[in-house]
Protein backbone atom coordinates (compact mmCIF):
# COMPACT_ATOMS: atom_id res chain seq x y z
CA UNK A 1 0.00 0.00 0.00
CA UNK A 2 1.48 3.38 -0.84
CA UNK A 3 0.96 4.87 2.40
CA UNK A 4 1.43 8.62 0.61
CA UNK A 5 -1.32 8.69 -1.33
CA UNK A 6 -3.43 7.07 1.81
CA UNK A 7 -2.15 9.92 3.78
CA UNK A 8 -3.02 12.79 1.26
CA UNK A 9 -6.26 11.70 0.28
CA UNK A 10 -7.72 11.19 3.46
CA UNK A 11 -5.68 14.70 4.74
CA UNK A 12 -7.59 16.39 1.67
CA UNK A 13 -11.11 14.89 2.23
CA UNK A 14 -11.07 15.73 5.60
CA UNK A 15 -9.83 19.30 4.52
CA UNK A 16 -12.30 19.87 2.18
CA UNK A 17 -15.26 17.80 2.87
CA UNK A 18 -15.18 16.05 6.42
CA UNK A 19 -14.88 19.18 8.62
CA UNK A 20 -17.07 21.71 6.84
CA UNK A 21 -19.85 18.62 7.06
CA UNK A 22 -19.01 17.90 10.74
CA UNK A 23 -19.26 21.63 11.31
CA UNK A 24 -23.00 21.79 10.16
CA UNK A 25 -23.57 18.53 11.72
CA UNK A 26 -22.59 20.19 15.14
CA UNK A 27 -25.91 22.44 14.64
CA UNK A 28 -28.06 19.92 15.05
CA UNK A 29 -29.35 19.57 18.56
CA UNK A 30 -30.12 15.97 17.42
CA UNK A 31 -30.16 14.28 21.06
CA UNK A 32 -30.35 10.73 21.92
CA UNK A 33 -33.93 9.28 23.11
CA UNK A 34 -33.28 9.23 26.70
CA UNK A 35 -32.71 12.77 26.69
CA UNK A 36 -35.18 14.30 24.39
CA UNK A 37 -38.29 12.07 24.29
CA UNK A 38 -39.97 13.85 21.79
CA UNK A 39 -36.92 13.02 19.35
CA UNK A 40 -39.17 12.07 16.51
CA UNK A 41 -41.82 15.07 16.63
CA UNK A 42 -38.78 17.35 16.96
CA UNK A 43 -37.39 15.55 13.61
CA UNK A 44 -33.50 17.12 14.89
CA UNK A 45 -32.44 13.11 14.01
CA UNK A 46 -33.80 12.77 11.03
CA UNK A 47 -32.11 15.83 9.66
CA UNK A 48 -28.69 14.98 11.05
CA UNK A 49 -29.58 11.00 9.12
CA UNK A 50 -30.15 13.04 6.17
CA UNK A 51 -27.11 15.60 6.18
CA UNK A 52 -24.79 12.67 6.39
CA UNK A 53 -26.44 10.36 4.35
CA UNK A 54 -26.53 12.59 1.52
CA UNK A 55 -22.74 13.18 1.87
CA UNK A 56 -22.10 9.87 1.82
CA UNK A 57 -24.14 8.92 -1.07
CA UNK A 58 -22.03 11.69 -3.01
CA UNK A 59 -18.65 9.52 -2.25
CA UNK A 60 -17.34 7.95 -4.99
CA UNK A 61 -16.81 4.51 -3.75
CA UNK A 62 -17.48 1.51 -6.15
CA UNK A 63 -20.95 -0.13 -5.65
CA UNK A 64 -21.65 1.48 -2.57
CA UNK A 65 -25.35 1.26 -1.39
CA UNK A 66 -27.07 3.30 1.24
CA UNK A 67 -30.25 2.46 2.71
CA UNK A 68 -32.44 4.62 5.97
CA UNK A 69 -33.33 1.24 7.81
CA UNK A 70 -36.49 2.15 10.28
CA UNK A 71 -38.07 -0.14 11.92
CA UNK A 72 -40.96 0.58 13.66
CA UNK A 73 -41.15 2.72 17.14
CA UNK A 74 -37.00 2.34 16.86
CA UNK A 75 -34.78 5.40 16.18
CA UNK A 76 -33.22 5.19 12.41
CA UNK A 77 -30.38 3.41 11.07
CA UNK A 78 -27.99 3.98 8.55
CA UNK A 79 -27.05 0.74 6.68
CA UNK A 80 -24.33 0.89 3.79
CA UNK A 81 -22.95 -1.96 1.78
CA UNK A 82 -19.40 -1.46 -0.02
CA UNK A 83 -18.73 -4.99 -2.43
CA UNK A 84 -15.29 -6.26 -2.29
CA UNK A 85 -12.70 -4.16 -4.51
CA UNK A 86 -9.68 -5.58 -6.49
CA UNK A 87 -10.38 -9.15 -5.97
CA UNK A 88 -13.40 -11.33 -5.35
CA UNK A 89 -15.36 -11.74 -2.07
CA UNK A 90 -14.62 -14.92 -0.02
CA UNK A 91 -17.99 -15.49 0.93
CA UNK A 92 -20.12 -13.85 3.04
CA UNK A 93 -16.65 -12.49 4.91
CA UNK A 94 -16.94 -8.84 5.51
CA UNK A 95 -15.64 -5.95 7.98
CA UNK A 96 -18.33 -4.14 9.87
CA UNK A 97 -17.54 -0.53 10.52
CA UNK A 98 -19.79 0.89 13.27
CA UNK A 99 -20.77 4.33 14.57
CA UNK A 100 -23.49 6.25 16.12
CA UNK A 101 -24.90 9.88 15.63
CA UNK A 102 -27.00 10.76 18.26
CA UNK A 103 -25.58 13.18 20.88
CA UNK A 104 -25.60 13.85 24.82
CA UNK A 105 -27.72 16.81 25.67
CA UNK A 106 -26.23 19.91 26.56
CA UNK A 107 -24.89 19.98 29.73
CA UNK A 108 -23.83 23.44 31.66
CA UNK A 109 -20.13 25.30 32.12
CA UNK A 110 -19.37 25.97 28.44
CA UNK A 111 -17.12 28.89 27.81
CA UNK A 112 -18.53 31.97 26.86
CA UNK A 113 -17.91 31.36 23.27
CA UNK A 114 -18.71 28.06 22.99
CA UNK A 115 -21.89 26.04 23.02
CA UNK A 116 -23.40 22.40 22.27
CA UNK A 117 -24.87 23.43 19.12
CA UNK A 118 -22.14 26.06 18.23
CA UNK A 119 -19.73 25.22 15.81
CA UNK A 120 -16.02 26.70 16.73
CA UNK A 121 -12.94 26.01 14.79
CA UNK A 122 -9.80 27.08 17.47
CA UNK A 123 -6.54 25.46 16.03
CA UNK A 124 -6.67 21.91 15.33
CA UNK A 125 -9.76 21.94 17.63
CA UNK A 126 -13.35 21.83 16.59
CA UNK A 127 -16.04 22.45 19.53
CA UNK A 128 -18.89 21.29 19.87
CA UNK A 129 -21.12 18.14 20.25
CA UNK A 130 -21.08 15.08 18.96
CA UNK A 131 -18.41 15.59 16.62
CA UNK A 132 -16.07 13.24 18.54
CA UNK A 133 -18.27 11.47 20.06
CA UNK A 134 -19.10 10.18 17.53
CA UNK A 135 -20.20 11.94 14.33
CA UNK A 136 -16.86 11.73 12.65
CA UNK A 137 -17.18 7.93 12.47
CA UNK A 138 -19.38 7.22 9.15
CA UNK A 139 -16.91 10.51 7.48
CA UNK A 140 -13.75 8.69 8.64
CA UNK A 141 -15.06 4.89 7.90
CA UNK A 142 -15.89 5.96 3.96
CA UNK A 143 -12.78 8.43 4.00
CA UNK A 144 -10.63 4.86 4.64
CA UNK A 145 -12.38 2.87 2.06
CA UNK A 146 -12.30 5.59 -0.80
CA UNK A 147 -8.40 6.35 0.25
CA UNK A 148 -7.87 2.56 -0.56
CA UNK A 149 -9.59 2.63 -3.73
CA UNK A 150 -8.41 6.07 -5.46
CA UNK A 151 -4.92 4.02 -4.68
CA UNK A 152 -6.14 0.91 -6.32
CA UNK A 153 -5.61 -1.05 -2.74
CA UNK A 154 -7.82 -4.19 -2.75
CA UNK A 155 -10.32 -4.89 0.27
CA UNK A 156 -13.39 -6.98 1.58
CA UNK A 157 -16.89 -6.49 1.36
CA UNK A 158 -17.25 -3.91 3.99
CA UNK A 159 -20.43 -2.89 5.99
CA UNK A 160 -20.72 0.51 7.58
CA UNK A 161 -23.52 0.69 10.45
CA UNK A 162 -24.48 4.09 12.47
CA UNK A 163 -27.09 4.05 14.90
CA UNK A 164 -29.11 6.95 16.76
CA UNK A 165 -29.53 4.93 19.86
CA UNK A 166 -26.05 4.77 21.33
CA UNK A 167 -26.31 7.08 23.97
CA UNK A 168 -29.27 6.03 25.57
CA UNK A 169 -27.42 2.29 25.41
CA UNK A 170 -28.45 1.54 22.06
CA UNK A 171 -31.54 -0.50 22.89
CA UNK A 172 -32.53 -0.28 19.20
CA UNK A 173 -29.64 -1.50 17.54
CA UNK A 174 -30.09 -5.57 18.77
CA UNK A 175 -33.24 -5.34 17.03
CA UNK A 176 -31.56 -3.79 13.39
CA UNK A 177 -28.96 -6.31 13.67
CA UNK A 178 -31.06 -9.48 13.84
CA UNK A 179 -33.13 -7.24 10.95
CA UNK A 180 -30.32 -6.88 8.73
CA UNK A 181 -28.64 -10.57 10.00
CA UNK A 182 -28.63 -11.84 6.06
CA UNK A 183 -27.59 -8.26 4.34
CA UNK A 184 -24.67 -7.81 6.64
CA UNK A 185 -23.01 -11.65 6.25
CA UNK A 186 -20.19 -12.94 8.17
CA UNK A 187 -18.15 -9.88 10.20
CA UNK A 188 -14.51 -11.30 10.77
CA UNK A 189 -13.62 -7.83 11.77
CA UNK A 190 -15.27 -5.19 13.63
CA UNK A 191 -14.24 -1.55 13.56
CA UNK A 192 -15.45 0.97 16.18
CA UNK A 193 -14.70 4.42 16.22
CA UNK A 194 -16.36 5.28 19.52
CA UNK A 195 -13.84 4.97 22.10
CA UNK A 196 -11.06 7.27 23.12
CA UNK A 197 -7.44 7.57 23.31
CA UNK A 198 -4.83 7.84 25.88
CA UNK A 199 -2.94 10.79 23.81
CA UNK A 200 -2.42 12.15 20.45
CA UNK A 201 0.80 10.93 19.52
CA UNK A 202 -0.36 6.89 18.62
CA UNK A 203 -3.01 4.61 17.71
CA UNK A 204 -4.79 3.48 20.88
CA UNK A 205 -6.73 0.20 20.80
CA UNK A 206 -9.40 0.14 23.32
CA UNK A 207 -8.96 -3.31 25.33
CA UNK A 208 -12.03 -3.61 27.64
CA UNK A 209 -14.90 -1.65 28.64
CA UNK A 210 -16.43 -0.89 32.18
CA UNK A 211 -20.43 -2.16 32.98
CA UNK A 212 -22.60 0.25 34.31
CA UNK A 213 -25.70 -0.11 36.59
CA UNK A 214 -27.76 3.18 37.91
CA UNK A 215 -30.95 4.06 38.99
CA UNK A 216 -32.90 6.49 41.38
CA UNK A 217 -32.57 5.92 45.30
CA UNK A 218 -35.04 7.52 47.06
CA UNK A 219 -35.69 8.10 50.71
CA UNK A 220 -39.07 9.20 52.12
CA UNK A 221 -39.58 10.23 55.49
CA UNK A 222 -42.89 12.31 55.55
CA UNK A 223 -45.63 12.98 53.88
CA UNK A 224 -44.99 16.87 53.55
CA UNK A 225 -42.06 19.20 54.95
CA UNK A 226 -42.01 20.18 58.45
CA UNK A 227 -40.63 23.02 60.22
CA UNK A 228 -36.75 21.60 61.26
CA UNK A 229 -36.78 23.21 64.72
CA UNK A 230 -39.50 21.53 65.25
CA UNK A 231 -39.00 18.15 64.21
CA UNK A 232 -35.01 17.41 63.89
CA UNK A 233 -34.18 15.38 66.91
CA UNK A 234 -37.13 13.28 66.04
CA UNK A 235 -37.80 12.65 62.61
CA UNK A 236 -34.74 11.54 60.62
CA UNK A 237 -33.16 13.60 57.68
CA UNK A 238 -33.63 11.60 54.71
CA UNK A 239 -30.54 13.21 53.80
CA UNK A 240 -28.76 11.00 56.95
CA UNK A 241 -30.92 7.84 55.73
CA UNK A 242 -29.34 8.34 52.32
CA UNK A 243 -25.91 8.67 53.20
CA UNK A 244 -25.96 5.70 55.45
CA UNK A 245 -27.69 3.51 52.90
CA UNK A 246 -24.81 4.76 50.64
CA UNK A 247 -22.58 3.51 52.85
CA UNK A 248 -23.66 -0.34 52.73
CA UNK A 249 -22.22 0.33 48.46
CA UNK A 250 -19.28 2.81 48.85
CA UNK A 251 -16.65 3.35 51.76
CA UNK A 252 -17.05 7.53 51.72
CA UNK A 253 -13.56 7.74 52.86
CA UNK A 254 -11.67 5.59 50.13
CA UNK A 255 -14.84 5.73 47.59
CA UNK A 256 -13.83 1.93 47.31
CA UNK A 257 -16.67 -0.26 46.71
CA UNK A 258 -17.63 -2.50 50.16
CA UNK A 259 -19.31 -5.77 48.49
CA UNK A 260 -16.89 -7.62 47.57
CA UNK A 261 -19.10 -9.34 44.83
CA UNK A 262 -19.14 -6.47 42.68
CA UNK A 263 -14.97 -7.27 41.64
CA UNK A 264 -13.19 -9.29 39.68
CA UNK A 265 -10.06 -11.05 39.25
CA UNK A 266 -7.81 -8.35 36.86
CA UNK A 267 -6.50 -10.92 33.96
CA UNK A 268 -2.58 -10.42 34.50
CA UNK A 269 -2.38 -9.75 30.68
CA UNK A 270 -4.64 -6.39 31.73
CA UNK A 271 -2.64 -5.76 34.56
CA UNK A 272 0.62 -5.89 32.77
CA UNK A 273 -1.19 -3.22 30.47
CA UNK A 274 -2.49 -0.75 32.83
CA UNK A 275 1.87 -0.86 33.59
CA UNK A 276 2.51 0.33 30.29
CA UNK A 277 0.09 2.38 30.02
CA UNK A 278 0.93 4.57 33.22
CA UNK A 279 4.32 4.35 31.54
CA UNK A 280 3.38 5.86 28.09
CA UNK A 281 1.43 8.58 30.28
CA UNK A 282 3.03 9.18 33.08
CA UNK A 283 0.76 12.37 35.03
CA UNK A 284 -1.52 12.09 32.58
CA UNK A 285 -3.52 9.62 33.38
CA UNK A 286 -4.46 12.04 36.24
CA UNK A 287 -3.41 15.74 34.93
CA UNK A 288 -6.12 15.57 31.99
CA UNK A 289 -8.96 16.10 34.44
CA UNK A 290 -9.40 20.23 35.32
CA UNK A 291 -8.88 19.86 39.01
CA UNK A 292 -9.20 22.85 41.52
CA UNK A 293 -6.42 23.99 42.91
CA UNK A 294 -5.01 21.72 45.83
CA UNK A 295 -6.86 18.69 44.95
CA UNK A 296 -5.24 15.39 44.08
CA UNK A 297 -6.43 11.79 42.31
CA UNK A 298 -7.56 9.23 45.10
CA UNK A 299 -4.08 7.32 44.57
CA UNK A 300 -0.58 8.41 43.83
CA UNK A 301 0.30 5.48 41.91
CA UNK A 302 -0.50 5.84 38.03
CA UNK A 303 -0.70 2.35 37.59
CA UNK A 304 -3.41 1.75 40.36
CA UNK A 305 -5.09 5.10 38.85
CA UNK A 306 -5.66 3.11 35.60
CA UNK A 307 -6.77 -0.20 37.35
CA UNK A 308 -9.11 1.77 39.05
CA UNK A 309 -10.62 3.52 36.06
CA UNK A 310 -10.50 0.26 34.11
CA UNK A 311 -11.15 -3.06 36.25
CA UNK A 312 -12.67 -1.68 39.60
CA UNK A 313 -16.22 -0.82 40.08
CA UNK A 314 -16.49 2.75 40.83
CA UNK A 315 -19.61 5.21 42.02
CA UNK A 316 -20.93 8.34 40.78
CA UNK A 317 -23.68 10.74 42.05
CA UNK A 318 -25.00 12.10 38.98
CA UNK A 319 -27.67 14.15 40.02
CA UNK A 320 -30.46 15.00 42.96
CA UNK A 321 -33.45 15.47 43.62
CA UNK A 322 -35.72 17.22 46.76
CA UNK A 323 -33.03 19.80 47.21
CA UNK A 324 -34.45 23.32 47.15
CA UNK A 325 -31.60 26.13 45.55
CA UNK A 326 -29.29 27.31 47.89
CA UNK A 327 -31.51 30.67 47.89
CA UNK A 328 -34.42 29.33 48.83
CA UNK A 329 -33.98 26.85 51.19
CA UNK A 330 -35.65 27.57 54.33
CA UNK A 331 -35.45 26.37 57.82
CA UNK A 332 -37.59 23.13 56.46
CA UNK A 333 -37.30 19.53 57.19
CA UNK A 334 -37.54 18.28 53.77
CA UNK A 335 -39.65 15.13 53.64
CA UNK A 336 -37.51 12.68 50.78
CA UNK A 337 -34.40 13.01 49.12
CA UNK A 338 -33.06 11.40 46.08
CA UNK A 339 -30.59 10.57 44.27
CA UNK A 340 -28.70 8.93 40.91
CA UNK A 341 -26.59 6.76 41.21
CA UNK A 342 -23.86 5.93 38.08
CA UNK A 343 -22.23 2.42 39.47
CA UNK A 344 -19.41 1.25 37.00
CA UNK A 345 -19.14 -2.12 37.00
CA UNK A 346 -15.53 -4.64 36.23
CA UNK A 347 -15.74 -5.80 32.46
CA UNK A 348 -16.30 -9.64 33.26
CA UNK A 349 -18.87 -8.91 35.76
CA UNK A 350 -23.09 -9.59 34.72
CA UNK A 351 -24.63 -6.56 34.90
CA UNK A 352 -27.80 -7.79 35.38
CA UNK A 353 -27.15 -9.87 38.06
CA UNK A 354 -25.08 -6.40 39.71
CA UNK A 355 -27.67 -4.26 39.54
CA UNK A 356 -30.36 -6.42 41.11
CA UNK A 357 -27.58 -7.23 44.19
CA UNK A 358 -27.65 -3.29 44.70
CA UNK A 359 -31.15 -3.10 44.91
CA UNK A 360 -31.65 -5.66 47.27
CA UNK A 361 -28.33 -4.05 48.95
CA UNK A 362 -30.27 -0.57 49.16
CA UNK A 363 -33.59 -1.57 49.91
CA UNK A 364 -33.34 -4.13 52.61
CA UNK A 365 -33.77 -3.10 56.47
CA UNK A 366 -34.75 0.80 55.73
CA UNK A 367 -33.49 2.90 58.56
CA UNK A 368 -36.10 3.66 61.09
CA UNK A 369 -38.90 2.05 58.88
CA UNK A 370 -38.52 4.59 56.38
CA UNK A 371 -39.58 4.45 52.74
CA UNK A 372 -36.80 3.38 50.65
CA UNK A 373 -36.50 2.51 46.85
CA UNK A 374 -33.98 1.98 44.36
CA UNK A 375 -35.85 2.34 40.99
CA UNK A 376 -32.77 0.29 38.14
CA UNK A 377 -32.67 2.01 35.30
CA UNK A 378 -30.15 0.67 33.76
CA UNK A 379 -28.03 -2.62 34.13
CA UNK A 380 -25.31 -3.46 31.29
CA UNK A 381 -22.33 -5.67 31.17
CA UNK A 382 -18.91 -4.57 30.04
CA UNK A 383 -16.62 -6.19 27.64
CA UNK A 384 -13.43 -7.56 27.62
CA UNK A 385 -11.54 -7.70 24.00
CA UNK A 386 -10.55 -10.98 22.42
CA UNK A 387 -6.78 -11.60 21.78
CA UNK A 388 -5.41 -9.94 18.69
CA UNK A 389 -5.17 -12.47 16.05
CA UNK A 390 -1.12 -12.01 14.75
CA UNK A 391 -2.11 -10.30 11.58
CA UNK A 392 -4.19 -7.59 13.27
CA UNK A 393 -1.82 -6.79 15.85
CA UNK A 394 1.16 -6.26 13.08
CA UNK A 395 -1.63 -4.31 11.09
CA UNK A 396 -2.07 -2.08 14.06
CA UNK A 397 1.42 -1.99 14.66
CA UNK A 398 2.38 -0.77 11.22
CA UNK A 399 -0.41 1.85 10.87
CA UNK A 400 0.52 3.37 14.40
CA UNK A 401 4.01 3.67 13.51
CA UNK A 402 3.34 5.31 10.22
CA UNK A 403 0.75 7.53 10.29
CA UNK A 404 1.57 8.51 14.39
CA UNK A 405 5.02 7.75 14.65
CA UNK A 406 4.99 5.70 18.41
CA UNK A 407 3.88 2.18 18.37
CA UNK A 408 0.04 1.67 19.46
CA UNK A 409 -0.71 1.64 23.01
CA UNK A 410 -3.90 -1.01 24.50
CA UNK A 411 -6.01 0.32 27.31
CA UNK A 412 -9.06 -0.12 29.11
CA UNK A 413 -12.02 2.28 29.02
CA UNK A 414 -13.37 3.55 32.58
CA UNK A 415 -16.99 4.08 30.20
CA UNK A 416 -19.32 1.64 29.41
CA UNK A 417 -20.52 0.73 25.65
CA UNK A 418 -23.22 -1.71 25.50
CA UNK A 419 -23.37 -2.87 21.70
CA UNK A 420 -19.79 -4.27 22.04
CA UNK A 421 -20.73 -7.27 24.44
CA UNK A 422 -23.43 -7.61 22.25
CA UNK A 423 -21.31 -7.29 19.14
CA UNK A 424 -19.04 -10.08 20.87
CA UNK A 425 -22.42 -12.38 21.15
CA UNK A 426 -23.64 -11.73 17.86
CA UNK A 427 -20.50 -12.18 16.24
CA UNK A 428 -18.32 -14.99 18.24
CA UNK A 429 -14.57 -15.23 16.68
CA UNK A 430 -14.62 -11.81 15.11
CA UNK A 431 -11.78 -9.81 15.51
CA UNK A 432 -12.46 -5.82 16.87
CA UNK A 433 -10.40 -2.78 15.89
CA UNK A 434 -12.09 -0.24 18.86
CA UNK A 435 -10.44 2.74 18.78
CA UNK A 436 -11.57 6.63 18.57
CA UNK A 437 -10.25 10.48 19.36
CA UNK A 438 -11.56 11.12 22.47
CA UNK A 439 -8.01 12.42 23.77
CA UNK A 440 -6.74 14.23 26.59
CA UNK A 441 -9.18 17.74 27.81
CA UNK A 442 -11.74 16.45 24.57
CA UNK A 443 -14.32 15.81 27.84
CA UNK A 444 -17.19 14.12 25.66
CA UNK A 445 -20.53 14.34 27.73
CA UNK A 446 -19.30 17.72 29.10
CA UNK A 447 -18.72 21.22 28.24
CA UNK A 448 -16.09 22.36 25.30
CA UNK A 449 -16.06 18.94 24.30
CA UNK A 450 -13.93 18.65 21.19
CA UNK A 451 -12.64 16.70 17.88
CA UNK A 452 -8.97 16.95 17.86
CA UNK A 453 -8.76 17.09 13.53
CA UNK A 454 -5.37 15.83 12.80
CA UNK A 455 -6.15 12.82 15.55
CA UNK A 456 -9.11 12.01 13.27
CA UNK A 457 -7.24 12.43 10.30
CA UNK A 458 -4.79 9.47 11.43
CA UNK A 459 -7.39 7.30 12.93
CA UNK A 460 -9.07 7.17 9.59
CA UNK A 461 -5.49 6.40 7.76
CA UNK A 462 -5.05 3.91 10.31
CA UNK A 463 -8.24 2.19 9.22
CA UNK A 464 -7.50 1.88 5.71
CA UNK A 465 -4.46 0.66 6.56
CA UNK A 466 -5.87 -2.33 8.64
CA UNK A 467 -9.08 -3.07 6.15
CA UNK A 468 -5.99 -3.45 3.67
CA UNK A 469 -4.31 -5.98 5.76
CA UNK A 470 -7.72 -7.92 6.22
CA UNK A 471 -7.83 -8.43 3.02
CA UNK A 472 -4.45 -9.57 2.38
CA UNK A 473 -5.05 -11.75 5.83
CA UNK A 474 -8.56 -12.77 3.86
CA UNK A 475 -6.88 -14.09 1.09
CA UNK A 476 -4.05 -15.87 2.79
CA UNK A 477 -7.60 -17.84 4.93
CA UNK A 478 -6.79 -16.59 8.20
CA UNK A 479 -10.15 -14.33 9.29
CA UNK A 480 -12.91 -16.33 9.36
CA UNK A 481 -16.59 -14.41 9.89
CA UNK A 482 -19.21 -15.74 11.54
CA UNK A 483 -23.10 -14.76 11.04
CA UNK A 484 -25.35 -12.80 13.39
CA UNK A 485 -26.25 -15.40 16.17
CA UNK A 486 -29.80 -15.06 17.70
CA UNK A 487 -27.90 -15.64 21.84
CA UNK A 488 -28.42 -11.91 22.78
CA UNK A 489 -31.36 -10.57 24.62
CA UNK A 490 -32.87 -7.49 23.86
CA UNK A 491 -32.86 -5.38 27.08
CA UNK A 492 -32.73 -1.94 27.89
CA UNK A 493 -29.14 -0.44 28.81
CA UNK A 494 -27.26 2.69 29.10
CA UNK A 495 -23.88 3.71 27.98
CA UNK A 496 -21.07 5.95 28.16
Amino acid sequence: MDSAKIRNSVSALWDEQIVPQLVEYIRIPNKSPMFDAQWFEHGYMDKAVAQLSTWAKSQPIAGMHLDVVRLPNRTPLVFIDIPAFGGAAVGDDCVLLYGHLDKQPEMTGWAAHLGPWIPVIEGDRLYGRGGADDGYAIFGSLAAIRALQEAGVPHARCVVLIEACEESGSYDLPFYVDHLAARIGKPSLVVCLDSGCGNYDQLWLTTSLRGLSGGNLSVKVLEEGVHSGDASGIVASSFRILRNLLSRLEDAATGKIVPKDLYVEIPSQRIEQARRTAQVLGKDVYSKFPFVEGMRPVEADPVELVLNRTWRPALSVTGVAGLPPLESAGNVLRPFTAVKLSLRLPPTLDGDKAGKQVKRLLEADPPYGCSVEFALEKASSGWNAPALAPWLEASVDAASREFFGPPPAYNGEGGSIPFMGMLGEKFPGAQFLITGVLGPHSNAHGPNEFLHIPTGKRVSMCVAQVVADHHRAQQQGLTAGVAASDKHSHRDASCC
